[in-house]
């Protein structure tokens, strides 16, 4: 997920740095916001979907620890992405209506 909020970034010329190879941008440029959107949740989705599944193998002692940890984190990481853009989201809405007409 984050790396598709990346790529998005990337497409759009924001945090760009000068001089930098535009090939791996190409790719995003082509998709809309709302394929973007929908593909980043599907992501977000299966990555706590994979840190469940691995914390249930950890609990049943089918799983090493260090990759319990770092499914769990993904799904921490993803978690808090989350979050922090529906949080935005609400924002920029009150924002909206907040707006003289």
């Amino acid at each position: 997920m984050v790396g598709n909020i990346g790529n998005a970034l990337g497409a759009a010329g924001i945090g760009k740095i000068p001089g930098a190879d535009d090939a791996k941008s190409a790719g995003a440029a082509g998709t809309d916001f709302a394929t973007f959107v929908k593909q980043a949740a599907e992501d977000a989705v299966g990555t706590m979907e994979a840190g469940e599944q691995m914390s249930m193998k950890g609990i049943a002692g089918e799983a090493d620890l260090t990759d319990v940890v770092q499914a769990v984190n993904s799904a921490d990481i993803t978690l808090r992405t989350i979050v922090t853009l529906r949080d935005r989201m609400v924002q920029a809405y009150q924002e909206v209506i907040r707006m003289p007409v």
